[in-house]
């Protein structure tokens, strides 16, 4: 069995821009193929060294916003009636970033070698996801490409839509709160030593916080160094125990339970559920394996075990609503949705307005729970700088009281 071998090239387009990036092969020979089948004449074609090419898995790292941008010209261009191959290579010349199109540029190769677009897609799971595959296989399998990812486009961007309600929430609670350390640490770093060599001689009849505040700071000035090696074992140790399944379940079955916390998680697991099996339905793609691929996007890995278990029984013939409800994972307010889907037989439909109340209440619970974490920081920090300086404080009125007192 031959070894690919990565070559790096240089090749002009049919409208005479030029295009470089890297490629691997089994030979030379194949190389040229390959870059020939994506339309460009290769001018320059060198082997790379072992271990210089990119590793295959960096394309993971490139932006989501790609994926769904090229997924969403995809399809309007398939919608004006280009061919597959032209449309996919229109999209991919409309990427500015070079590294990306590059990557991207692996979908136009497969298809024009004869793959569907769908199999190609599955082949490049950094790029797209099983589910996002499935989609498109459903379209293919229906003639109907175009609106299959017109449909998978509108759910790559609401799924966007969410996590940027997310991120944009969590920004300034989690700013107030590195703030709040900071000043925390600079106080006992550097304010409460400038007043500790004043206090050295008279140690016994310091109060008792004082001398707790005197503590914490020699311990932080001391010991900080070999705390902050603790924390970061104790965070590399959890980051490992993520990763044995019954440890992270037992710490997933605990998050949900968190009040808040959990129920806005479980809701936002909810939501991108919801999207997911809502587009893969209304594709064409069979409930059964619908559910199994809606399963991955679910983060809480027992909400995502409830739903494997609910998918495995489907295949044997059984409903949806009822071994949903049997798990207890799901609010009742999907229940209620996908049982009037159910009951209708128009599932996809409720499940996109279950996905739409989902997001809506999210961003709601996001702002309740922003409304509640900003003032209970700024109360906390404000409470133990307080702390800090009227211990201070108070031990140096207690010498000019006995002093003038003398």
């Amino acid at each position: 069995m031959s070894t690919a071998t990565a070559f790096r090239y240089r090749a002009v387009r049919p409208d005479g821009s030029q295009v470089s990036g890297e490629i691997e092969a089994s030979d030379k020979g194949d190389a040229i193929t390959r870059i020939r089948r994506t339309g460009a004449t290769p001018i320059d074609l060198r082997a790379l060294a072992a271990g210089t090419a990119k590793p295959a898995g960096k394309t993971r790292r490139q932006p989501r916003a790609i994926s769904r941008a090229l997924i969403g010209e995809l399809a309007v261009l398939l919608g004006a009636g280009l061919p597959l191959d032209r449309a996919l290579a229109l999209a991919i010349d409309n990427i500015e970033n070079a590294a990306a199109a590059q990557a991207m540029g692996v979908l136009l190769i497969a298809v024009r070698e004869g793959a569907p677009l769908s199999r190609a897609m599955l082949d490049n799971p950094a790029l797209f996801t099983p589910a996002e595959a499935a989609m498109a296989e459903a379209g293919e399998a229906g003639g109907k490409l175009a609106d299959a990812l017109e449909r998978l486009s509108d759910m790559l961007e609401q799924e966007a839509a969410l996590q940027r309600i997310l991120v944009t929430s969590m920004i300034y609670p989690i700013a107030l709160l590195v703030i709040a350390v900071s000043v925390i640490g600079l106080m006992l770093l550097y304010v409460v030593p400038q007043f500790e060599h004043l206090l050295d001689n008279t140690r016994a009849k310091l109060p008792a916080a004082t001398l707790a505040v005197i503590g914490a700071s020699r311990l932080l000035r001391e010991d900080g160094l070999w705390a902050l090696i603790v924390l970061i074992g104790i965070t590399l140790g959890l980051r490992q125990g993520l990763r044995r399944p019954a440890v992270r379940k037992r710490i997933d079955a605990q998050i949900l339970r968190v009040p808040l916390l959990g129920e806005l998680l479980r809701r936002i697991d909810t939501a991108r559920f919801a999207h997911t099996l809502g587009a893969l339905v209304e594709g064409g793609v069979a409930l059964p394996a619908a559910l199994v691929l809606s399963q991955r996007v679910i983060a809480n890995s027992v909400m995502a075990a409830a739903i494997g278990k609910v998918a495995e029984g489907l295949r044997e013939g059984g409903g949806l609503a009822g071994p949903l409800a049997a798990t207890r994972v799901l609010p009742r307010l999907a229940l209620a949705f996908v049982r009037t889907g159910e009951e209708t037989s128009e599932l996809a439909l409720m499940l996109r307005r279950l996905a739409i109340v989902l997001d809506r209440d999210v961003r709601t619970r996001l702002e309740r729970l922003v409304a509640i974490l900003t003032p209970t920081i700024t109360v906390v920090l404000g409470a133990v700088v307080a702390t800090i300086i009227a211990s201070i404080m108070t031990a140096i009125l207690g010498f000019n009281d006995l002093a003038v007192s003398q």
